[in-house]
This record gives structure tokens, sequence and C-alpha cells, in this order.
């Protein structure tokens, strides 16, 4: 996808979500969209058949947010640290970002739809990324080799899967980033050296 059109989609796309988490999605208006993006309708409208089309777009917002994160990631943190550094930026994202609502919708969809289940996309830039984390981990003796690379990244795409259901079936009553930093720790404790 060229530069130009991947900005004007994600102007779309970030300008929805953060309308749609200060004054939620039935409130807000494709209008209100396009003026907070500053784009035009042709281009809301080349992207995205309509508002309800968004609310796929989360997945989106996630990866454009892990490519802002990645070159923080430094050769003197341990894998263990990049990917608390990543959870803990990400989920710090989705408590201040995205709508517990619009949240618990889209993970509940996951539970019934029969087609694609976006979560589970190996093919997605979160994975790849924790990939290529757990990969270095292991080839820098951090982590056990005994568990292959792949059983790694989806125990841990599994808990924070886990983690982001049970922060939404409780209505937001804890802080997600803050619970996710108590327990991540104790999932790795397992498998680094």
């Amino acid at each position: 996808m060229p530069k130009k059109t991947n900005a004007t989609k994600s102007k779309i796309v970030n300008a929805a979500w953060n309308l749609f988490y200060e004054q939620g999605y039935e409130n807000t208006t494709v209008d209100e969209i396009i003026a907070r993006s500053g784009t035009s309708k042709g281009s809301f409208y080349h992207y995205f058949s309509s508002k309800d089309s968004l609310l796929s777009s989360l997945s989106y917002v996630f990866y454009e947010k892990y490519k802002e994160l990645e070159p923080n990631l430094t050769n003197d943190q341990t894998c263990f640290e990049k990917l608390m550094y990543l959870n803990q930026e990400m989920f710090k994202m989705i408590e201040n970002k995205v709508d517990i609502n619009l949240l618990s919708g889209l993970l509940s969809t996951q539970l019934i739809t029969k087609g694609e289940k976006n979560l589970l996309d190996y093919n997605r830039y979160y994975y790849k990324l924790i990939r290529k984390i757990v990969e270095e981990g292991q080839d820098r003796g951090e982590i056990k080799s005994e568990t292959s690379t792949n059983e790694i990244v989806k125990l841990y795409a599994m808990c924070e899967r886990a983690l982001m259901y049970d922060w939404c079936i409780r209505d937001g009553e804890y802080s997600l980033s803050k619970y996710a930093n108590n327990v991540l720790p104790m999932l790795f404790d397992d498998i680094m050296k």
C-alpha cells in the first residue's frame, strides 16, 4: 500500500477510534470522523462502506501502535523486557483509547464467527514481532529452547487475550496494564533460563 494511501486510512481509523472512546460509538457520526481526520467523504467511503465497517479496524490501530513501538526496542533489553514493554504500552493504550464496550463486542465476535478469526491470524504483524523477540531470546539463551518458538508465541498471545477478555468481562474494574504487569512475569518464570 502506498504511503499516502496508508496515511489517509490511518488518519481515518485513528480519528474514528478516538471519537468512539471520547463520545461513544453510537454518538459518533461519519461527518465527525471525516472532520477529525482532516480527510474527505470520498476518502472515507473509499476505505469503509459505513461506520460499522470501522469496527474491524481495531486490529489496524494495534498494528499502527506496534509499528510505533518497535523502534524503541533495543539490543540491551532482554526478550522479557521487550515483551513487557510492548504489553504495557499496548494495554495502556487499550485502557485509555479503546471503548471497553467496543473491545468486548469485537472479542466476542471472535468466539462465534465461522469466518476469519483476526486474533488467530499468525500473519499479523503482532505475531511476527512476538516471534522475532522470542527467537532472539532463544538464540541469546534467555529462553529455554526445549519449548518451541511457536508454542511460546501461542502461549504469550493466549495470555494477552485472556487478560483482555477478563478485563472486559469485569467491565474494566481494574487496571489492565497493572494486572498484566503482575501476571506476565509468572507466565515467563517457567520458560526463562
